[in-house]
């Protein structure tokens, strides 16, 4: 029955929120997952119209999945999250050198190992969640940057330290060789390329990316401005961002005061998101980590001002959406369910006030049994209720946010339709 008087239409926008909210907590099946998420005028867009999430990390989802025994963690933490209305998933298609590793030596991979991302993707798109897949690491965990770094010099080539990542021209071609394997590998479960699924919604250059030679960020910067347009060339469908946490470099001098206790890593976050081949923002945030000793407020105090800077540099300058990639607090300590609240709370504000922010990814969740990746941060949504609710709150607020915007989109053509001249 069509809605024809405002009443009528007041109780259908109402049933329609009321459906957004219950297809959000059941999960999004995977026929409703078509087309490649882009970024538009600052905001995420799926098909011309606004995208927003509620997301998570679960960096171990290749490895663990690389042991089909094991497969069933990867399909519990896939069908639990999609369950609370999580849509996107950051997590590593990398690992080199050393146990169970992805890319055994520069250019030699195990293909068990692939064959385990292969399962992560299958399966993610049964589940209807999209992917974030980090390239790289900054860190030894997995191999990374130093661990590039340590192949070169055992062949011989002059390296100094680990840093020689960004500069040495032989190690920037093993991250060049590692790039094009991983985005045209074919998918043996799908028979999909990586680069041509649009389950994958974006690719992270390294995740966290640090420079302790160059704390301007200037090394990275150039860094980038190679990698990017390499990324591109081989893939020009989906999204590419860095994988940076967000602290500010040189470029904007005012801007250093909003690093936690002025602290420098060798990254700017404006320039190095400037650069044009890169599509969106990240920042991370771990307040007790970052401000140890600190007091909760002050902890909080920073992490309001730390959001709001970026956003707003975002807005204004990079004018690309943001996703808070990564943020978490150690469960050890008491107000977990407090910082979740205030961090969603921010994301949700911010979505809302003028676009830009895309969503957040917390970290990180896993399944039962998986003592042995817990850091202190982990989620295992079936055990833990309380946190579960606000996750799943924060994914139907998203969600109802989403529509909003979508129903708001709609009218602004139809009138401007509308509105123009008859022939």
């Amino acid at each position: 029955m069509a809605c024809i008087n405002g009443k009528m239409k007041y109780i259908c926008g109402v049933l329609i929120i009321l459906l957004m909210a219950v297809v959000c907590e059941a999960g999004v099946p995977a026929g409703a997952v078509s087309g490649f998420i882009q970024a538009r005028d600052a905001h995420f867009a799926l098909n011309g119209s606004p995208f927003l999430f509620n997301g998570f990390n679960s960096y171990w989802m290749m490895v663990v999945a690389s042991e089909p025994s094991q497969r069933y963690k990867i399909s519990s933490v896939l069908r639990e999250a999609s369950a609370a209305g999580l849509t996107v998933c950051r997590t590593w298609a990398f690992r080199d050198g050393g146990y169970r590793a992805l890319q055994i030596s520069p250019g030699v991979y195990d293909e068990h190992i692939f064959q385990g991302l292969d399962f992560v993707i299958s399966e993610a798109r049964k589940y209807g969640v999209r992917l974030i897949l980090a390239l790289s690491n900054n860190y030894q965990d997995y191999g990374g940057r130093p661990q590039y770094v340590k192949w070169a010099r055992s062949a011989g080539v002059a390296v100094n330290g680990d840093d020689d990542f960004y500069t040495n021209a032989v190690v920037k071609g093993h991250y060049k060789n590692h790039v094009k394997k991983v985005l045209t590998r074919m998918n043996t479960i799908t028979g999909i390329a990586y680069k041509d699924d649009p389950m994958i919604m974006a690719w992270e250059l390294m995740n966290e990316p640090r420079c302790k030679v160059d704390l301007s960020g200037k090394t990275i910067n150039e860094w980038v401005q190679e990698m990017a347009p390499h990324v591109k060339s081989i893939d020009n469908i989906h999204l590419l961002g860095v994988g940076m946490e967000g602290f500010y470099g040189d470029s904007i001098q005012d801007r250093k005061q909003y690093n936690p206790q002025g602290f420098q890593v060798g990254t700017d976050f404006i320039t190095n998101h400037m650069i044009k081949e890169i599509d969106f923002a990240t920042i991370h945030a771990y307040p007790d980590v970052w401000l140890p000793g600190q007091s909760d407020y002050t902890r909080m105090t920073f992490l309001q001002k730390w959001v709001m800077s970026h956003w707003t540099d975002s807005k204004s300058i990079l004018k690309k959406p943001l996703i808070f990639a990564e943020f978490g607090k150690s469960k050890k300590n008491a107000g977990y369910n407090a910082f979740l609240n205030t961090v969603y709370t921010s994301i949700y504000n911010f979505a809302k006030n003028g676009g830009t922010m895309g969503g957040g990814l917390v970290w990180q969740i896993t399944a039962k049994g998986m003592e042995s990746y817990f850091d202190g941060n982990e989620i295992v949504l079936s055990e833990n209720p309380s946190t579960r609710a606000i996750i799943a709150q924060q994914s139907r607020n998203m969600a109802v946010l989403q529509h909003s915007l979508n129903s708001s989109e709609s009218k602004i053509l139809r009138s401007n339709r509308n509105n123009q001249p008859n022939d």
